[in-house]
């Protein structure tokens, strides 16, 4: 923990009564319950997160315990680095387990014994996530599944302003939304009233600092107490400028510290500058460092931005040279590899680079921090040209594969293929075979299916050439799969068939698991329940063997052929299953993958507040096989619900599933939009939204088709339903079998295709009653076009349900009455909502009560937690 001036120059806080507020009221339910609290405390840098935390902490007796942590702007940050540092100060399990490089999930579960099993209430701080290692995002995530048991307080802080549209912490937010023990603070910059209490001490225009920092707590801390006669134009000058009044020595070892820190130890910089005590004294007196136990650190961040960033860069250079070799021979401990890495490459010490930057990513990958692995093998790769080709190769195929695990599939591609170019050089068939069948998984995510099926036959007739035996069973695998994409399952068995022949007689376990699975996909695909026991077969052997990859990936077919084949409860377990063996095992890939599916499923219960929520998580991410699916089940909840903004997410999902030419994915899509330009009353429509799937193959048993034929029928075209799917419910309500169609659908759990299926019927009882179920659904736009048909036919007294003269939701939330969430959501004031909206603030309270008493919550926190949890605000 580090100092910040916040919004105080005097120690005083300034406009954060109703945050502090809010921290006291958390840390008093968690005693109150006995049960755990997560608050999300965001703001732009130096907005004063650190200062508020500090005076909350700074006011809890000794019954509470504080454990305070920081993720750091390292090259790449250190894996777990902030549960390093609690480890630390705890001691213990925690301490043994992330000595013993323990993945996230296990890390997470000490933690919460750890917090549960000691007696004191504990805040638990985490600073600055938006610097943290993918790993420790995975344990954050884990242990706000848990808090329910442990009596804590834990407190994440981010900067807002640093969040792009894919970091992976807006993920996190999503994931976390819906969470009943989750609080939103946001800190907004302090209004002219708080910088003229500031600036009045100091003589200073207030009105002048204020325009100058936009009010930002730090800048104008800086600004003030700068010492200037006039004002400095920029934070940074402010800095310098208190720097310029130190003499040469003091400047060389602030200089020593912005390039050690964020945090550094004394005796590092005692190896770094000589004379150091002497020196700090001043430096320490300039109110620019502060002293953290035995180390040094500027009192914030953007402060030590700027005093690196005016180094010369020989200066820098060295100090980063001189850094490394310091730290390579610590007086205690052992070296840490991410730090290493960081002064190497800052050195540009080619040779350190390529000898620290290569363990400090296998370490990384190891404790499931992939992208930061992949960000390391990228630095050490712009350094690797004159490495021997193999070796250079060896880290390109490195980089692809992390990068595949955080699906960066784009940037995986272009690593494999210069990988693949790499063994073409060395004329190495093998390798090559390898690396192109490889390659082709790499091209079919990145969305050409053609060219990915023609590089893996060619990467399987190369390895037949070599007499590859256990590369050519992974190969024809690899084929299989993209039959299955292409739609061809009876082709898909044959390669899966060759792999298990190939690998029985290999006997190599891992090899028989996988082409067991792969045979199992086949034929289940075709709806072949032989096929689903092999799958089940091939998961408990990976299992028993420890074969995780190979157990999530059977979980993930299991889950999107049987939702595909409308075994919903079959697809539910999987999911459920799949989601609770991925956790903390590096599975991101599949795990996003499955909660898309678990969207899916949730529209098909009718949970629509829950396939929005589900939805939300995967956008968040840009995995396309997941965003897709996602993409279609929020466009149908809106659709459905009659919500606003129906088609940003269906175009959205055209545009992306269009040019990966897949049935799976192009079907869905087409069926959403032909439903969609149905509800809106736009029959003619549906036939140019079904035209880009209907040059797809098409089979009897697949529910795919069906759908597609049922959405023609409903736009006045020939349905066209293939022989063999008479039975299918589809096919039923076609035939006028209303009622046995209505029953199937009942029994899947589908309660709004079982509404339909009865509004068919011929009688009017019955029609009514789909109207009602419609109703209640909230499946506006369907219930009007049934109770319109109704009307037409003489029938009076039809219930009209909610009026749609404003945009309502499930909540009953007026247009104004969203608007003003989306802010309230975003921590706003209800004086910055006035402000935003241009109405008065009284109005604004109006709606912030009508918000409260509709979404049924006692708190503007709970709202916007709710609001999460029902889709009806974006995760950020």
């Amino acid at each position: 923990m580090v100092g910040s001036a916040g919004a105080t120059v005097t120690g005083r806080l300034f406009e954060r009564v109703e945050q502090l507020s809010a921290l006291r009221d958390c840390l008093a339910a968690v005693r109150e319950r006995s049960r755990g609290q997560m608050i999300l405390l965001r703001g732009e840098a130096g907005i004063g997160k650190t200062a508020l935390l500090q005076a909350f902490c700074g006011e809890l007796g000794p019954s509470v315990r504080v454990l305070w942590a920081d993720c750091e702007p390292l090259l790449a940050p250190r894996p777990l680095g902030p549960f390093l540092d609690l480890a630390d100060d705890v001691g213990g399990e925690l301490s043994e387990a992330v000595g013993a490089g323990a993945k996230p999930h296990a890390v997470a579960s000490v933690l919460v014994g750890e917090l549960a099993d000691r007696g004191p209430t504990s805040v638990v701080v985490l600073e600055d996530v938006q610097w943290a290692d993918e790993a420790t995002l995975d344990v954050l995530r884990l242990v706000a599944r848990r808090l329910s048991e442990v009596s804590a307080l834990l407190v994440v802080t981010y900067r807002s302003d640093e969040l792009g549209p894919w970091h992976p912490v807006r993920a996190l937010i999503g994931e976390l939304g819906a969470r009943q023990t989750l609080v939103r603070i946001s800190l907004s910059p302090l209004s002219l009233e708080a910088v003229t209490a500031l600036a009045a001490p100091f003589g200073a225009d207030a009105e002048a600092v204020w325009a100058r920092t936009g009010g930002n707590p730090f800048f104008v801390t800086e600004l003030l107490t700068g010492g200037d006669a006039e004002l400095p134009e920029t934070v940074s000058d402010a800095v310098l400028g208190r720097a310029a009044r130190l003499t040469e020595p003091a400047r060389k070892l602030l200089e020593a510290i912005a390039v050690a820190g964020p945090l550094a130890e004394l005796w590092l910089l005692e190896r770094l500058v000589a004379d150091m005590p002497e020196r700090l004294e001043p430096c320490l007196a300039s109110g620019l460092i502060v002293s953290v136990g035995d180390t040094v650190a500027f009192r914030h961040e953007l402060a030590r931005d700027a005093v690196a960033a005016a180094i010369s860069d020989h200066r820098r250079r060295a100090l980063h040279a001189a850094a490394l070799e310091a730290l390579s021979s610590p007086p205690r401990g052992e070296p840490e590899l991410a730090r290493l890495a960081h002064h190497a490459d800052g050195a540009g010490d080619r040779d350190a680079v390529l000898r620290l930057l290569p363990e400090a990513a296998a370490r990384a990958a190891k404790l499931g921090a992939h992208r930061e692995a992949a960000a390391l093998y990228d630095r050490a790769l712009r350094h690797a040209d004159a490495l021997p080709i193999e070796e250079r190769a060896r880290l390109l195929e490195r980089r692809a594969g992390e990068c595949w695990c955080f699906t960066d599939f784009e940037a995986a591609e272009r690593a494999q293929r210069q990988a693949l170019a790499c063994y073409r050089q060395l004329d190495d068939e093998l390798r090559q075979g390898v690396a192109l069948s490889w390659l082709s998984e790499l091209v079919w995510q990145t969305g050409s299916l053609a060219e990915a099926r023609r590089m893996a036959l060619q990467a399987a007739e190369q390895l037949e050439l070599v007499e590859a035996d256990r590369e050519r069973v992974a190969a024809y695998i690899k084929v299989a799969q993209l039959e299955l994409a292409a739609e061809n399952p009876a082709a898909a068995r044959g390669w899966a068939v060759r792999a298990s022949e190939l690998a029985e007689e290999l006997g190599r376990p891992r090899s028989i698991v996988d082409a067991l699975t792969t045979i199992g996909w086949a034929e289940f695909f075709t709806d072949q329940p032989a096929g689903l026991k092999k799958l089940e077969r091939s998961i408990e052997m990976a299992e028993a063997a420890g074969f995780e990859g190979a157990v999530a990936g059977a979980h993930v077919i299991v889950a999107r052929t049987a939702a595909r084949l409308r075994m919903y409860d079959l697809a539910d377990c999987h999911v459920r299953a799949g989601l609770e063996y991925c956790d903390g095992r590096d599975f991101d890939v599949w795990r996003y993958y499955l909660i898309s599916w678990q969207s899916k499923l949730a529209l098909a219960r009718g949970d629509w507040e829950e396939a929005a929520r589900l939805a939300g998580i995967c956008l968040g991410e840009p995995c396309p096989f997941a965003r897709i699916h996602a993409l279609v089940a929020l466009g149908l909840v809106r659709s459905r619900r009659g919500d606003p903004d129906v088609w940003g997410p269906l175009d959205e999902a055209l545009q992306s599933a269009r040019p990966r030419n897949e049935f799976q994915w192009i079907g869905p899509v087409a069926a959403a939009r032909a439903e969609a330009a149905w509800l809106e009353g736009r029959p003619a429509a549906i036939a140019a939204e079904l035209e880009p799937a209907l040059h797809f193959p098409m089979r009897a048993s697949d529910p795919y088709v069906t759908e597609l034929c049922y959405w023609r029928w409903r736009g006045g075209l020939d349905p066209d339903f293939p022989a063999g799917s008479e039975t299918d419910p589809r096919a039923l309500e076609f035939a006028g079998e209303w009622q046995k169609a209505a029953e199937s659908w009942r029994a899947l759990g589908c309660p709004y295709e079982t509404a339909l299926a009865l509004a068919d019927s011929d009688d009017h009882a019955t029609v009514r009653e789909a109207v009602d179920q419609l109703h209640e659904l909230g499946a506006r736009p369907a219930a009007a076009i049934v109770a319109r048909r109704l009307r037409e036919q003489g029938v009076r007294g039809i219930p009209r349900g909610p009026r749609p003269s404003t945009r309502e939701n499930p909540a009953g939330l007026t247009a104004r009455e969203l608007d003003v969430l989306a802010l309230l959501a975003g921590g706003l004031r209800n004086a910055q909502i006035a402000d935003r909206l241009v109405v008065s603030e009284r109005t604004v309270g109006h709606h912030v009560s009508a918000i409260l008493r509709k979404l049924d919550v006692g708190t503007r926190g709970e709202a916007a937690a709710e609001a999460m949890r029902r889709g009806l605000v974006v995760p950020g």
